[in-house]
This record gives structure tokens, C-alpha cells and sequence, in this order.
């Protein structure tokens, strides 16, 4: 379907702003910090019961039998509900729904749901717990990709076609690559490791679950999805969708983790409408660990060829995912490893071979970066390693590959603003990299990366003529505007930025404008806080239905004061005469006189993509309507003599497009490289040889603090993109993904050694400098120090 008209880059009036484009506050955010807001967990209604889930012990087994009487038995027990109960398959990709609610005839990781039970308190419920008895008969279980590929028999999911414990398999070829690398002047081949991390949002996942008189179902969830839980708990339920109500309270963090519909949403459903009481459910921490949903496992071999001048010629990527247990994003992962390299650099030929593969840990899904962090970590550090081999400035060797604004790539995606080489001048700049690099002594470096992401994404999950995104607007006689959104706010300040825009168009004071956001009873349906989509698509949409309002507004006053539409203005709360400063009123009265003129005063307004991407199968998947670009510059010290690695420094220079807010991009911007340097640092999803999690806490699972963190200097760029709204693009995404191949480079121009395998853990770090014959003794002895003196830049 064709977008919308496109609304421009400014207001209607000019181009002067009056709330956009200045730092404002979070619409929630003195409520959060007062302790105010009200989360999911804070929900207590009268009556409720707790649920608590019964999980599997075992990686992989067929489940035999389960006996749920002597829980049943217990007193304070309301109900138990197994696989038999909630058999139907769900998946938030329509092709690939291979969940259910409860395991129905196998466990498939340690941790998968296998029963639940309702009771009056927690303790009870636990207590019940353990009075189900389940037989398993135990199955191979698989836990290495390639292993897994391989499998003949006690297949994951025996109903798939394969071979072995395939999920998915994309294999795309853009032009002659194997005749590009023939002929080209300088080729690198290696092999790059990602590891597995997961999201570690603050809140847990938490459902609550009632039923009224009337018989509607409402469940509250902490979720960045409600349309898809909506449509999900319909089909799970054999519900008809207008008997579900869906609510998204405060949401204390999610980056991907809560896109998907989780058991805990259907277990207190059901339990509510078993029992005819309100039912909560909580996940512990170490269940949110096996929830999971993280950042895919990948290994990857890259083969690129560039001429003798530096330009890329071709690029080859072959690359195997793990892809734990279930489905979820995975057929998106599977292609976004391979369609969203082809930017900021322009590939005239491109080949990537991307196979998912099921194996027996808890199922990997979209972690903020969804499906792109992996594959660009690795192509990041091989174009360092041609700069090397043609002896080039690294940050030359990325501008003699710029591909440029209004053009389309090899993969047939669209690109129209790029503000890419003012990012690369911005961090080459505030670094000072050209006096500095390779002269701050053994141990210090600097490295750099860049990036593209989408801002939003063409493809809307299950296939429809729909709009993307839909908002409506009240406004009343007191001057109030609401806002109704569908749109999740899961921290990034959506809500706000519909009322920045709100705000804006009508000439309001923020305190004049509500928002009433994520139920699906009240407010028009929004796909949800995914692939970075919200500022784009609910931002063009809230502008849509402003217009329309405004019009009306602006109407009505011309009528009245028999003047021209162009010469009337809102803006700071009132409606104003440009030629004639004695006519000026507040804008509750221009709402007044415009309501007496058309009736009561309300619109809607929707966005939807043009059609985008390349003609081919899959073609669709990783086109969007605007992308981000991103560049950074990493400051490292490494001790040889422990493998310790202290980012001192972090330069980020980000085109957002237009920045509504900037102090909110910036908070995006510095968030970003802040969870990239953890996951290459510290963090790491692990699981023992029998598949049971290493430490699912957040002592094991190791996060950086404040005292961790590197000094980040955030540098917006603005390229104003012609579609979005005010030519604003993404922030909350893009990133994070220079940070950790920019931190691969930049220990390479401290010591001289490359680092292709995630994380750079100080053992890993000491083996690598080991392997390459870096050590504190021969340093030493040479009269070289282990580490960089800190006055060394």
C-alpha cells in the first residue's frame, strides 16, 4: 500500500519551532522517579489469586504423564492447568507458530513451562509446584548448531521439514561475487564469534488476568506488543478479539525481550476464567532468564575484496545462528543477519548464506539491534583489516565506500537521507584521531566502526492493507488535547514524543496535553515498540491527525475574524492575528469557536509504508522508510598483563534525522554503546553441558555500573529525512552497533592484535595476546610498559 501524504519537515507555518527540537522531560518520568508509576507487579485487585509455572528439569524429553491431584489437593489451590488446556500454537511470526502455552507432549530447554497453578498466595503456589508429578522419557538433546543441523533423530520439532533441526535457511546472491573477488586487488577471509547475551530489563515479566461480569477479559501485561498478545490470546483462547481487553502499564524495560507473546500472559488468562477470580503472575529473575528471548549465538565467515584503492568489490558472508528452542523473530533474524549490512558502504556485489538452527536452550529472539549487531561486529573489524592491508586511514577507507544519500543498494533497499560522513567527521573531530591514533603508546588505542539500521519496518508481521500505525485526538472546551496512541512506551519516551508533536501542531503547553496509550479497548491499533519503528510511523500518524484538526481550528477563527487561514497562528497556548497583535485569544476559546463551528472536536490519523524493497522472495524483509547512521570512535587501555580491557572513551556521532528532543536521542545514543560495551565486555547467556543456565542472576550475570562505564560524549547529526516526521529518524537502536567492533579496532592499535571472538573477557583477552606473542615479560624486557601511562594521549 502507498504511504500517506508526507507532511513535511516542518510546520505548516514555517520553519520555526516552538516545542520541538528543545530538551523537555519524560511525560512519565517524575512519576517513575517518585515511585509512583504503577507497573504491572503493583496491580492488586480485590480477590486475586497468584500463579506460579512448573518448568521442565530436562533439555529434552517427551513428557509421559503428568498428575496434578495432590497440588489440586492442597489447601489454597484454586486450579492447575497443564499443556492439555492451552494446546493451541501461537508464534508472533503467522509461519512459524510453534509455541504453546505449556509444553503439551515435550520439553524442549531446561526452564520450558510445563503446568501452572493458581492459589492464594505464592508460597501455596510453590508449594503446589512441587506436588506434580511429571514422567519424562529423556532425548538427545542438542546444544551445538552445527551438531544440531546434523541431527537424525529425536528431532526438536519432528513435525518441521529439516534437514536435522533446521529453522531456517536464506541464501540471496546480488550480482557476480565470485568473479568480484577473482579480480580483486586485496581479499581478507575470517571467521568471527558472537556470543549469546540476553536483555536484563529492571522489571520482571508480569501478567494479571480478570474477567468482569460481562464476561471481557482483560489482561495487563508488561509487554511491548499488546496488538500481537491481543490477537494471540484470540486465536490461544478461542475467544472472539472484542471479548479481550489488553493493557500495557508502566514497562520498566524491555529492548526486544518483551516483543513476543510469553506463557505467563495465557496461563493467568485461562486460570482467571477457570477460577472467576482476578490471577497474577510474576516471573522471578532466573525465569526471565529462561523466558530469554536474547541476542542470537552467531558464528560467521566473511570474505571481502576490495580494489587497489580501497573500494569494496564484493562481500561473502556465510553464517549459522543458534537459535534456541522455538521460533519467535527467528525467520526475520535469519535474513536481517544478511539484509541490513549493505550501508553506510555501497557493496557492488553481495552474497550471504544465513541458516538458523533450534537447539536445546531457552529461545533466542529481538535484542535491541535485532538480527544486524552480530553480522556488522564482524564486517566492521574485516574493513579495518583491508585499511591495513592497503595501508589506509581506517576512517578513509569507510569514506571511499560511502554509498551516498537517495540511492538504493545492492539488496534493492531504499535509502534517502544519510548523514553517515558527517558522523565520520563528527568523532574524527571531537577524538582529535589524526593526532592521536597509534600514538598514544603501547596498551592505548583508538578504533572505529560505523552502521546503518532501519527506522521502522515495511514488513508488518502478518500480512495486511491495514495502516501501521493509528492515532485519534480529543480535544475539549478546557483546552485539553488527549491523545489516544497503541503505540508501547517501554522507556524510550514514545508517549512523550506524541505529545511533544501534539504540542506543537496546536499551539499547546505540554501540561495541556494527555496521553492515554497501549489498551486495546481505547486506542487505535499500533504494532508495537519493534525494529525502531515508533517515532517514524506513530510520529507521522500523530501529525496526520493534527492537521486535520488544525485545519478546523484555523477555519473557524478565519471565519470568525474574517481574515485569511494564513494569517492566524497557534502556538503557546493561544490563538493569534500575525497582522494584527490586539486579536489574540487563549486556545480553549479558538476550540470553543471551532467546536461551535464543525461540532464536537476530534480526529484520527494513520501511517503506512510505501511499497519498498527488492522484487525477490524475502525482498521485504530489512526495507524500511528511512534508515539511521552511525558512527563511533573507542578509546581502549589493555593490560597484557592481566587481558583487563578499560574503555576510557567513547565519541558517538548519530544521524537521527531531525532530533524532537534531543536531550531524549542523546539518553538513546549513550544507552545504546553503554549495552554494546556490557555485551562485549561482561555478558554472556551460558549454558553447562546439560543445558542448565550457569548463573541466571544478576551476581553471575554480569552487568557494568556507573563506575564501569566510559566517559560517552553523544554528537547528534542531523540529515532532516524527507519522509519522517519533521524528518525525524531512529535513535534507540542504531547505536549500539559501532561500539563493539570499534572496540575489536581500537585493541588492535594499542597491541597490535586482533580480536574476533565475543566477549573479550580478560581470559579470553590474555590467550589471544598469548597466541600472538604479546606478553608483560618480553615488554619488559624491551623497556616497554604492560599498560599505557594514563597522561599517555
Amino acid at each position: 500500500m502507498a504511504a500517506r501524504d508526507n507532511h513535511g519537515t516542518s510546520p505548516p507555518w514555517g520553519r520555526s519551532f516552538g516545542v520541538l527540537g528543545q530538551p523537555h522531560r519524560k511525560l512519565d518520568g517524575l512519576a517513575k522517579a517518585t515511585g509512583s508509576a504503577v507497573y504491572a507487579d503493583d496491580l492488586a485487585l480485590p480477590g486475586m489469586l497468584h500463579a506460579k509455572t512448573l518448568r521442565s528439569p530436562h533439555a529434552h524429553a517427551r513428557i509421559e504423564s503428568i498428575d496434578a491431584s495432590k497440588a489440586l489437593a492442597l489447601e489454597g489451590v484454586h486450579a492447575v492447568i497443564t499443556g492439555r488446556d492451552l494446546p493451541e500454537r501461537y508464534g508472533v511470526i503467522p509461519w512459524t507458530q510453534d509455541e504453546t502455552a505449556l509444553a503439551v507432549d515435550r520439553v524442549r530447554f531446561i526452564g520450558d513451562p510445563v503446568a501452572a497453578v493458581a492459589a492464594i498466595d505464592e508460597d501455596t503456589a510453590n508449594r503446589a509446584l512441587k506436588l506434580i508429578e511429571v514422567r519424562y522419557q529423556k532425548l538427545t538433546a542438542w546444544f551445538d548448531p552445527a551438531s544440531s543441523l546434523a541431527a537424525q533423530t529425536d528431532r526438536i520439532h519432528p513435525d518441521t521439514k529439516g534437514p536435522g533441526n533446521l529453522s531456517k535457511h536464506v541464501h540471496l546472491c546480488f550480482g557476480d561475487v565470485d568473479g568480484e573477488l577473482a579480480g580483486a586487488a586485496h581479499t581478507i577471509e575470517g571467521e568471527y564469534e558472537f556470543h549469546g547475551t540476553t536483555h536484563a530489563p529492571i522489571e520482571p515479566h508480569c501478567a494479571v488476568a480478570a474477567v468482569d461480569a460481562a464476561g471481557l477479559l482483560t489482561v495487563w501485561s508488561s509487554t511491548q506488543i499488546t496488538h500481537y498478545v491481543h490477537r494471540a490470546l484470540a486465536k490461544v483462547l478461542h475467544l472472539e478479539a472484542h471479548k479481550i481487553r489488553v493493557v500495557q502499564p508502566c514497562l520498566g524495560g524491555a529492548f526486544g525481550g518483551k516483543s513476543d507473546p510469553f506463557s505467563l500472559e495465557f496461563c493467568v488468562a485461562k486460570l482467571a476464567m477457570l477460577t472467576a477470580r482476578p490471577v497474577k503472575m510474576l516471573y522471578t529473575r532466573e525465569e526471565v532468564f529462561y523466558a530469554h528471548r536474547g541476542r542470537h549465538p552467531m558464528q560467521m565467515r566473511y570474505r571481502t575484496g576490495v580494489d587497489k584503492d580501497g573500494k569494496l568489490r564484493a562481500v561473502d558472508a556465510k553464517i549459522l545462528i543458534d537459535g534456541g528452542s522455538y521460533s519467535s523473530f527467528g525467520l526475520v533474524t535469519t535474513y536481517y543477519a544478511g539484509q541490513l549490512l549493505t550501508g553506510p558502504y555501497h557493496f557492488p556485489t553481495y552474497r550471504f548464506d544465513s541458516t538458523r538452527v533450534f537447539t536445546n536452550k531457552p529461545p533466542c529472539g529481538p535484542k535491541r539491534g535485532h538480527g544486524s549487531v552480530q553480522p556488522r561486529f564482524a564486517f566492521e573489524i574485516q574493513l579495518d583489516e583491508l585499511a591495513g592491508r592497503l595501508e589506509l586511514d581506517p576512517i578513509e577507507i569507510r569514506r571511499r565506500n560511502f554509498q551516498g544519500d537517495f540511492t538504493r543498494t545492492v539488496n534493492g533497499q531504499r535509502v534517502t537521507s544519510n548523514g553517515f560522513l558527517k558522523c565520520l567527521d563528527e568523532v574524527e573531530r571531537l577524538s582529535r584521531w589524526k593526532e592521536r591514533r597509534g600514538k598514544l603508546g603501547f596498551g592505548r588505542g583508538l578504533g572505529v566502526a560505523g552502521s546503518m539500521y532501519i527506522s521502522g519496518t515495511n514488513y508488518p508481521v502478518y500480512p495486511n492493507d491495514m495502516p501501521q500505525a493509528g492515532i485519534q485526538i480529543k480535544l475539549d472546551r478546557s483546552g485539553l488535547a488527549t491523545v489516544f496512541t497503541g503505540g508501547n512506551d517501554i522507556g524510550q519516551g514514545s508517549n512523550s514524543m506524541c505529545a511533544y508533536i501534539v504540542a506543537e501542531e496546536l499551539g499547546l503547553d505540554l501540561s495541556a496535553v494527555r496521553v492515554v496509550a497501549a489498551d486495546t479497548d481505547l486506542c487505535p491499533v499500533d504494532l508495537g515498540a519493534y525494529s525502531s519503528r515508533v517515532t517514524f510511523m506513530v510520529g507521522n500518524a500523530t501529525i496526520d491527525a493534527c492537521r486535520k484538526l488544525r485545519g478546523q481550528i484555523v477555519q473557524a477563527l478565519a471565519e470568525k475574524w474574517q481574515v485569511a487561514k494564513e494569517r492566524i497562528r497557534l502556538i503557546a497556548g493561544q490563538a493569534l492575528d500575525l497582522e494584527d497583535a490586539a486579536r489574540a485569544i487563549s486556545i480553549a476559546e479558538a476550540f470553543q469557536i471551532a467546536e461551535a463551528r464543525f461540532d464536537t472536536l476530534g480526529s484520527t490519523g494513520s501511517y503506512n509504508t510505501p511499497t519498498l524493497g527488492g522484487d525477490y522472495r524475502g525482498g521485504t524483509i530489512g526495507a524500511a522508510p528511512a534508515y539511521s547512521f552511525t558512527a563511533h570512535i573507542v578509546e581502549v587501555d589493555v593490560d597484557v598483563e592481566t587481558g583487563q580491557l578499560t574503555c576510557e572513551n567513547v565519541w558517538i556521532a548519530h544521524d537521527c534525522g531531525r532530533a524532537l528532543n534531543p536531550m531524549i536521542v542523546a539518553g538513546q545514543m549513550e544507552g545504546s554503546v553503554y549495552m554494546g560495551l556490557a555485551e562485549a565486555l561482561l555478558e554472556e547467556h551460558t549454558l553447562n553441558r546439560f543445558g542448565l543456565h550457569a548463573g541466571p542472576n544478576l551476581l553471575d550475570y554480569k552487568l557494568p555500573t556507573s563506575v564501569d562505564t566510559p566517559e560517552l560524549y553523544a554528537r547528534i547529526v542531523e540529515s532532516i529525512d524527507p519522509e519522517g516526521p519533521y524528518g525525524a529518524k531512529e535513535a534507540g537502536e542504531g547505536p549500539l552497533h559501532p561500539a563493539l567492533p570499534a572496540l575489536s579496532n581500537a585493541v588492535f592499535d594499542a597491541v597490535g592484535v586482533r580480536l574476533r571472538r565475543l566477549p573479550f573477557t580478560p581470559a579470553r583477552v590474555l590467550s589471544e595476546l598469548r597466541a600472538a606473542g604479546v606478553d608483560a615479560k618480553r615488554h619488559a624486557q624491551a623497556g616497554l610498559p604492560a599498560r599505557a601511562e594514563k597522561g599517555a594521549r
